[in-house]
């Protein structure tokens, strides 16, 4: 049984969903109007969409596919069209025969219902529907920086998606095929990333800022301190008289910046820890009083 809807779009009877979907594409931006000015660019273009509306929804292919072109009056696609004459409109046709107005009428098909008479007004393509949603998740502050997964339950679909190394606040991520479906086409999930805040960090772009502990003694006198942060722990050697909210940078423990493959810095900021006088030895609260400057 002929079936020249698929010759008009160049793909097999077996094709998938996706593969007439992309055969559909590739054919329309060939022949676009606006892109193509030969001379009958423009019929081309108008039985490509015509094809693709057929075979893109399940429904109508399967009735295609038990009567093939039979539908026709026995003529391939093409040369039905062309039979019908400059006031053919395409898109009334299949309206007609998959609308449920017409019927199959046997193995003449609609060879003779007199689609000539219609008028071709308007037909400016096949516009596919709008699958994609929408949708918007919270992430942990370190999910954020280090990436990973995140399970997402949505619609009675359950999955994990990756969430990329150094996403900011107010980002968008794409999950393929997670849209709605019609027509044996699905869209995709366009979801908006919130990042909690962190009570430990601070981001500026590609620069993290912590505040870290440090006693007295060792802000006086210098020392080292364990600290951890988001990518590992580290040891931090403090000079001696470290002032309050004192900086100090630590090379590429930052954010990734994608673009450069690179990552910023991390800022450590003291906050020095006072003891409670009456936790101190009696005798160096007293020489303290005695020898500390105003």
């Amino acid at each position: 049984m002929a079936k020249s809807l698929y010759e008009t779009l160049d793909v097999s009877e077996n094709a998938s969903s996706d593969e007439i979907k992309k055969a559909y594409r590739k054919l329309a931006r060939k022949y676009h109007p606006d892109v193509n000015k030969e001379k009958d660019a423009e019929e081309k273009f108008k039985e490509i969409n015509a094809a693709y509306e057929v075979l893109s929804d399940q429904e109508k292919k399967q009735q295609y596919d038990q009567f093939g072109d039979q539908m026709f009056g026995g003529q391939n696609f093409h040369d039905f069209a062309r039979g019908q004459g400059a006031g053919v409109d395409l898109d009334d046709i299949l309206r007609q025969m998959f609308g449920g107005s017409g019927g199959f009428g046997g193995a003449s098909g609609f060879g003779n219902s007199g689609f000539g008479n219609s008028g071709f007004g308007g037909f400016g393509g096949y516009e596919e529907p709008d699958l994609d949603m929408n949708a918007q998740i919270t992430i942990a502050f370190d999910v954020s920086i280090l990436g990973g997964k995140q399970h997402i339950s949505l619609n009675n679909d359950s999955f994990d998606i990756k969430i990329p190394e150094g996403i900011k606040d107010g980002q968008k991520i794409r999950a393929r095929g997670k849209g709605k479906s019609h027509g044996g086409q699905k869209g995709d999930l366009i979801i908006k990333i919130n990042v909690a805040p962190s009570p430990e960090y601070e981001r500026d772009e590609f620069t993290l800022t912590k505040t870290f502990d440090i006693p007295l003694k060792t802000a006086l006198f210098g020392g080292k301190i364990e600290i951890s942060t988001i990518h590992k722990n580290i040891t931090l050697k403090v000079p001696q008289n470290t002032k309050q909210n004192q900086k100090f940078r630590v090379k590429e423990l930052g954010v990734l910046n994608r673009k450069s493959s690179s990552k910023g810095d991390l800022y450590l900021k003291a906050n020095i820890i006072l003891p409670k006088i009456d936790e101190l030895d009696e005798d160096l609260v007293t020489l303290m009083e005695e020898k500390l400057p105003q």
